[in-house]
């Protein structure tokens, strides 16, 4: 990864104040659709690999703010790795190595000055399968503010999170019953509102409707746009009408782990540049 200097990123115990990735930074990157002073998360020649298999080669691009941005691709072509990515979940998997660079609010992530824990305060994730800690709705939307020491009005903090998720008029008068008795598409939204709780800046969501009925996919994707005006949104989807539907920016990932198209969505779904990205998109491969 390159090298930032250890004053230009602060440490967790400066974190611990909120202070880890400040807010205040412009990014360095840019690409022919966004200004840099617009973008949040850039990437640099991002390679990253699993073992010896290469999930993602050379992906170059710039997340603008307070816009929603769809991955979408074929199965197995890195869309979710790149995900990870961003807040560095991939950390986890002892056999991955990434090269280049990921650069949040202008600050390289892997840079050995960063802890990951603090960077995902900053750069929340929903999975695809709703996963509800076994703990009251309560509880689970304050779980993380609570582990970070937060010392401001919890009470105000879940209310205020949970009618972000658009679920308060749901369960406010049952904020003691278990979060696992939620039905599946109100679980989602309680995961949701416990990733936005700690107030981030960026939220990844993986497919997070996939595994939800019709009714509550629509419920999710008209709160993905509510989200959009606070947080800058990335979201992985197979469904292409989805992403034509909710977002403001497309990527095209491709066999190989190459990001292939990064546009407008407007112009990825009816005048796309690439011929391969217009195959995929019309449905003759993938």
């Amino acid at each position: 990864m390159s090298e930032t200097s250890d004053s230009e990123i602060e440490s967790d115990s400066d974190a611990e104040s909120g202070s880890l990735l400040t807010t205040s930074f412009d990014t360095k990157q840019n690409t022919a659709a966004e200004p840099a002073a617009a973008s949040l998360v850039t990437t640099s020649d991002l390679d990253v690999y699993y073992g010896d298999q290469q999930a993602l080669t050379a992906v170059s691009m710039a997340i603008p703010k307070k816009r929603v941005t769809a991955l979408i691709g074929p199965s197995g072509c890195g869309k979710s790795t790149f995900l990870r990515s961003i807040n560095r979940m991939n950390d986890q998997i002892g056999a991955c190595r990434v090269e280049g660079t990921i650069r949040f609010n202008g600050r390289d992530i892997y840079n050995e000055a960063v802890d990951p824990v603090a960077l995902r305060r900053r750069i929340g994730m929903v999975f695809q399968k709703p996963n509800p800690f076994p703990k009251s709705i309560y509880d689970n939307v304050a779980y993380g503010l609570r582990v970070q020491g937060f010392d401001g009005d919890v009470d105000e903090r879940v209310e205020r999170s949970l009618k972000r998720a658009a679920l308060w008029e749901e369960v406010s008068d049952q904020l003691d019953k278990s979060g696992l008795e939620l039905s599946g598409g109100q679980q989602q939204r309680l995961c949701i509102a416990r990733a936005i709780a700690p107030d981030p800046e960026v939220l990844l969501m993986d497919e997070p409707a996939s595994a939800l009925d019709p009714v509550a996919t629509s419920k999710v994707e008209d709160l993905i746009d509510d989200l959009a005006e606070e947080y800058t949104v990335v979201i992985v989807t197979h469904n292409m009408q989805q992403a034509a539907r909710i977002s403001d920016m497309t990527a095209v990932f491709l066999t190989g782990g190459e990001l292939v198209e990064f546009d407008d969505t407007k112009k990825i779904f009816e005048d796309p540049e690439n011929q391969r990205v217009e195959d995929y998109i019309t449905g003759k491969f993938g």
